[in-house]
C-alpha cells in the first residue's frame, strides 16, 4: 500500500490492471490522502508478483526523499510496464526480440548522442509500450528494424498502422545491420551502457527502468542473452512516396489488419543519417 495526495489521483482517473494484479484505491478515512494498494489475483503467479513489488517498491525507495507527485510517477509508470511486460507473456525475450531490442538501443544511443536530451530521448521511446512506431519524437516518428541476415534486410511488418505516417510526419525507417562475433557487445552490455550514460540523471533513468521492464527485459535474466554483436551498417530512409508499404489508406476497402514483410535493401530512399533525420522532425 502506498499514500498519495487525493487531488493527485481524480476519482474518474482508470488505475493500471494486469493479468496478475490489480490496483484499487482504499478508503483509511484520511482527509486528503489516498492510498493505493497493489494487490494479486487469484490467479496471479506468486512469484512474478513478488518480484513485481519488490521492483516497484524498490524505484520508489531509489527516489529517496522526493515529493508525493514524482512518487506518484514512479509509481504508476512501474506497474505500468509491469502491465505491458505481463500483457506479453511475462517470459524473457526470444532471439528475435533480444535482436530487435538491441537495435533500438543502438538508435536511442545515437539519437542522445546527436544532442537530443537524455529524458526527452528516452520518454520518446514507446515501442515497449506498444506503440505502432518504436520512436515517437518531434513531430513524427522512426520505426527500427534489426537483423543479422547477411544477404537482404528482411523485416516484418506487424501491422497497417506501423508504416502509417497520415497521423505523425516524418515518418523514418532505420534499418541496423548486426553480425554477431564474440568481441561485440552483448544485450546487457547495451543496457549497462546506456545506464551509464544517463547516469545522475533522475528522470532519464526512471523512464530507462520503465522502458527495459516494458520490452520485457530483466538483469535476472541476463545469462539468457550470451550473443555478442557488432553493428554492420545502419541505414536510415524517410518512408514516402513510392516506399514500398501497405496502410490504411493503401488497401482495398474492406482489409481490417494486416502482417507482412519486406526487404529493406530494395526500397527507395537515400540514407539521411541521424541527424538530418531528427533535424526534419525537428527534434534537434
Amino acid at each position: 500500500m502506498a499514500a498519495f495526495p487525493a487531488a493527485a489521483i481524480p476519482s474518474a482517473e482508470k488505475l493500471p490492471e494486469g493479468q496478475g494484479f490489480n490496483i484499487e484505491r482504499v478508503d483509511l478515512h484520511e482527509v486528503g490522502t489516498t492510498w493505493l494498494a497493489l494487490s494479486r489475483k487469484d490467479s496471479g503467479d506468486f512469484g512474478l508478483f513478488s518480484s513485481m513489488v519488490c521492483d516497484v517498491t524498490g524505484a520508489l525507495d531509489a527516489e529517496g526523499n522526493t515529493d508525493e507527485l514524482r512518487l506518484l510517477r514512479v509509481f504508476l509508470g512501474r506497474v505500468r510496464a509491469w502491465q505491458e511486460f505481463m500483457r506479453k507473456g511475462a517470459q524473457a525475450l526470444g532471439h528475435e526480440e533480444e535482436i530487435g531490442l538491441v537495435g533500438e538501443l543502438m538508435l536511442l544511443a545515437a539519437i542522445i548522442k546527436a544532442g537530443v536530451p537524455a529524458a526527452t530521448a528516452i520518454e520518446s521511446w514507446v515501442g515497449p509500450l506498444d506503440s505502432p512506431q518504436d520512436f515517437e519524437i518531434g513531430t513524427g516518428s522512426l520505426e527500427v528494424k534489426a537483423t543479422l541476415s547477411a544477404q537482404g534486410f528482411p523485416s516484418k511488418i506487424g501491422s497497417l498502422e506501423q508504416l502509417d505516417d497520415s497521423v505523425r510526419q516524418p515518418l523514418f525507417i532505420a534499418s541496423a545491420r548486426l553480425r554477431q562475433i564474440a568481441s561485440g557487445q552483448s544485450l546487457p552490455d547495451h543496457v549497462d551502457a546506456m545506464r551509464h550514460a544517463i547516469k545522475g540523471d533522475a528522470e532519464a533513468e526512471r523512464l530507462l527502468s520503465e522502458r527495459l521492464v516494458a520490452a520485457g527485459y530483466f538483469d535476472a535474466h541476463t545469462d539468457r542473452y550470451p550473443r555478442r554483436f557488432v553493428s554492420a551498417g545502419t541505414r536510415i530512409v524517410e518512408v514516402a512516396g513510392d516506399f514500398p508499404r501497405l496502410t490504411h489508406g493503401r488497401v482495398p476497402e474492406g482489409i481490417m489488419r494486416a502482417k507482412y514483410e519486406i526487404d529493406l535493401d530494395k526500397t527507395p530512399g537515400a540514407d539521411v543519417g541521424i541527424e538530418q533525420a531528427l533535424k526534419k522532425l525537428g527534434a534537434i
